[in-house]
């Protein structure tokens, strides 16, 4: 039977405060104070200033945006919900290559169904999505991996052209990438994917636009709304939250150095370094992306040294060249809106400890934060090999044997396995009877028969993996079959929602994918689950 929950324990690189963050353990509290479940995020909504006028203007810029993209009606009513006064649960990803990894579709499926749930509660909400169109690491969000029809590895990479460091916002496809596409639309196979793909991603578009317009299509009929921090009229908005950024970087520091050591303290790590130099801001140079520095009552941008009275002189004169720091983000964001919740990954939970800080200095709250769903989805053909070779995904992602191997001695001949289970028994009952024996003679020699027993269970233990050895020379469907698994369910060692591309199960699944994603999410196990796909 393969399980439909799994314990974060058994789920490598699982961090401490993560774990302690998904039990609401009372030393995170203080990190977290409100309780991550729908209920508590209801009852915030009362502590959530909203300043109409503000959300009126951003919710004008979102309509503008959402509209480029092609946005849906039930979209553009949530738009029009926002403007007259409605709360967001927002979550977002980078905006990677043809639609970035499957954990975005599970990031978009929490904040559905949390959305679903907080109107069920009575508050007016709508699900919003940021696009991190202002990171500027290229190489991270320009990669894809597709799986053939036979599950093996298809990674895609795309020419681009734009300036070095630069947002990924500004960056464009270049030449080769429509073929590409096409080859990554013919492994989809006849689909709405391929279709959306198409659609979406082209030579001379942005990542950031082709990311938009590829999830307008798979979410708009739920109504999900895109923001892409990029825009200048949204900087624009944001223009007293940065120049106060910049009058207070001192303070903020001194607030984060100061939690860093509370977090140290219970002995959780830092997920974002803070020195005292840092900002929270990053400025553009000649179209890249470079951090602010301070030191000495002045902030050093690149090369150049400029006093604060400057800086903020630039800030409000032209605030599109200025962006936030990881830990600035999600403060800009409900800056922006009348945020309820952000739904994040256990790396975004962990910061989230740091930015509260920053929440408290610049906005005199601290926004929730949900982590999102965590799942591994089987499909019909691993479901059958992983229960023809017994495997367990547990074991599979922390390694505690070569698959092929244990999968060889799995299928040996049952008659030969029931030989060395029966050899195994014989050596045990053997050396028990031996050892009481001994314990009546001399009570010494016990030790030296329980050696010697472990030493003839090893060799008998040794004997029988030959045996799967010589079994796996003999056929070679067992090393395709081991290399299947892996790929599908636990891709170059890793989970699978942070290396397979979400478009590739929305292609074999189609939009009921995203329904099932939704319904996940409610489930009652709050650990990682696993969802079997049906044909």
């Amino acid at each position: 039977m393969i399980p439909d929950c799994i314990s974060f324990n058994a789920i490598p690189h699982t961090t401490r405060i993560f774990s302690d963050f998904l039990s609401y353990s009372s030393a995170i509290r203080k990190f977290y104070p409100t309780q991550p479940d729908a209920e508590h995020i209801a009852a915030f909504a009362k502590s959530v200033p909203r300043d109409l006028a503000r959300q009126a203007a951003v919710a004008g810029a979102l309509e503008k945006q959402n509209r480029s993209w092609g946005a849906s009606e039930a979209t553009l009513r949530n738009v029009q919900r926002l403007r007259e006064g409605a709360f967001a649960v927002v979550t977002g990803q980078q905006v990677g290559l043809f639609g970035g990894p499957l954990l975005a579709l599970f990031k978009v499926g929490s904040a559905l169904a949390l959305a679903k749930q907080i109107e069920a509660l009575g508050v007016d909400c709508v699900p919003v999505f940021w696009l991190a169109s202002e990171d500027h690491d290229l190489a991270e969000v320009n990669q894809s991996l597709l799986l053939t029809h036979d599950f093996q590895l298809a990674p895609f990479k795309a020419a681009t052209r734009g300036i070095e460091g630069a947002p990924v916002s500004t960056i464009r496809f270049g030449e080769g990438t429509n073929e590409a596409v096409g080859r990554a639309a013919e492994l989809l196979g006849e689909s709405l994917a391929a279709d959306y793909l198409r659609e979406s991603y082209a030579e001379g578009e942005t990542f950031s636009n082709a990311y938009a317009k590829l999830y307008t299509r798979i979410f708009g009929e739920h109504g999900l709304i895109l923001l892409d921090p990029a825009d200048p009229e949204l900087h624009r908005i944001a223009t007293p939250l940065f120049a106060d950024a910049v009058r207070r970087t001192a303070e903020i520091d001194d607030a984060l150095l100061a939690r860093n050591r509370e977090l140290q303290t219970e002995k959780y790590h830092e997920q974002v370094k803070v020195t005292a130099e840092s900002t929270p801001l990053f400025a553009l140079v000649e179209g890249a992306r470079v951090p602010i520095h301070r030191a000495n009552g002045q902030f050093r941008i690149g090369r150049e040294v400029v006093s604060g009275d400057e800086l903020q002189r630039r800030v409000e004169t032209a605030p599109e060249d200025f962006s936030a720091n990881v830990l600035l983000r999600p403060v800009l964001q409900d800056y922006w809106l009348p945020t309820l919740a952000y739904i994040g990954g256990p790396a975004e939970v962990a910061y989230f400890a740091q930015a509260a800080v920053v929440y408290e200095k610049l906005l005199g709250r601290v926004t929730p934060i949900l982590a999102r769903m965590s799942a591994t989805l089987v499909e019909p053909r691993i479901e059958r090999l992983l229960t023809k070779y017994q495997v367990d995904l547990p074991e599979l992602f922390h390694g505690e044997c070569q698959l092929r191997d244990c999968m060889a001695a799995r299928s040996l001949p049952p008659e030969l396995k029931q030989d060395f289970d029966q050899a195994r028994r014989a050596v045990e009952e053997a050396m028990q009877r031996a050892s009481g024996s001994l314990q009546k003679l001399d009570s010494t020699l016990v030790e030296a028969a329980t050696r010697a027993s472990s030493k003839m269970r090893y060799q008998v233990d040794r004997l029988e993996k030959r045996a799967a050895q010589a079994e796996l020379r003999r056929t070679e469907i067992i090393t395709r079959h081991a290399a299947q698994i892996e790929n599908a369910v636990y891709p170059n060692k890793t989970l699978q929602e942070r290396e397979i591309a979400g478009l590739y199960f929305y292609a074999k699944y189609g939009p009921e994918l995203v329904n099932r994603l939704v319904d996940l999410a409610q489930t009652r196990c709050p650990e990682h689950k696993v969802l079997v796909l049906s044909s």
